[in-house]
């Protein structure tokens, strides 16, 4: 068998349509403030391709570079400055910070109605309670991805391999939530391949390129890599995909399958800020 390729971005596309056109009906265009710290290419690249998404969906994309060197004074008081601003609903810390910052500390900082990727604590606990928040992005794209597969997801077995908190656990919750039967499996988990085989839905969020083999996944499966490493120049998954697209049933490629939804989910959660700052209901019709 070969299976279905999941196609990130054209779901992205398509979601991204919807969000362009939730935005033009607000009198005031969303605006997404983004803070840069240091000067690494990964996360440069990153951030021109969070702003250019921005002005496709007509979102006020706000580039904020600061130097490696900027004092956790100097930080926190722009975080402040960004928090009080009415024309900014979303503000996003480009991760990963200079190892001498603590990026939760910061993160923790952000006004929870404008922390647009979900990763502040009192998002997370919204979350968790299942009460409305803001869903960090990754999450909240593979969500959608595996939806586009599996619309019902009930009682189906989810295993997802990895336990940070930027994916691993935020993933196991948004599965919970839709009545999946999950089990968190990591780098402690003896006879990891033996958990692994028994998913229904196998979502890998390890950062270890082709760590999943075709003997890890049950046949019919559907694979969610949220893997990117960068190898030799080439970005690979944590999935073997060559091997593992003979035995699953669906799964996403690397790159072109996670990436693009991650993009549209944050694009989306500042549209729905701008919303809630508006005082206007979401269009349901139009819910990414």
């Amino acid at each position: 068998m070969s299976a279905t390729l999941i196609d990130g971005k054209a779901i992205a596309a398509r979601l991204r349509v919807g969000i362009k056109l939730a935005v033009n009906q607000l009198a005031q265009a969303p605006g997404l403030a983004t803070l840069l710290i240091g000067d690494m290419a990964a996360s440069a690249v990153y951030v021109q391709n969070k702003l250019k998404a921005c002005k496709e969906v007509g979102i006020n994309g706000q580039l904020i570079k600061l130097p490696a060197s900027v004092s956790e004074a100097e930080l926190f008081d722009c975080i402040d400055t960004l928090n009080r601003d009415t024309g900014i609903h979303g503000i996003l810390l480009q991760l990963p910070l200079p190892a001498r910052l603590d990026a939760q500390q910061f993160i923790s900082l952000i006004d929870p109605a404008k922390d647009v990727d979900g990763l502040g604590p009192v998002n997370y606990g919204l979350m968790a309670a299942g009460l409305p928040a803001h869903v960090p992005c990754t999450p909240l794209g593979c969500l959608a991805l595996i939806k586009s597969v599996r619309p019902q997801l009930s009682g189906l077995h989810a295993v997802v391999l990895g336990r940070s908190r930027l994916v691993g656990r935020p993933m196991a919750e948004l599965l919970l939530q839709q009545n999946c039967t999950v089990t968190i499996a990591h780098s402690k988990t003896p006879d990891i391949s033996a958990v692994t085989r028994q998913a229904d839905i196998l979502v890998a969020a390890v950062g270890q390129p082709e760590l999943v083999k075709a003997d890890w996944v049950k046949p019919g499966a559907t694979v969610i890599d949220v893997g990117i490493n960068r190898i030799n120049g080439q970005l690979k998954g944590d999935v073997d995909y060559a091997a593992v697209s003979t035995v699953a049933g669906a799964i996403t490629p690397v790159p072109g399958g996670v990436g693009p939804m991650t993009v549209a989910m944050l694009l989306a959660n500042t549209a729905r800020s701008a919303y809630r700052y508006a005082e206007k209901q979401y269009p349901q019709e139009l819910a990414a």
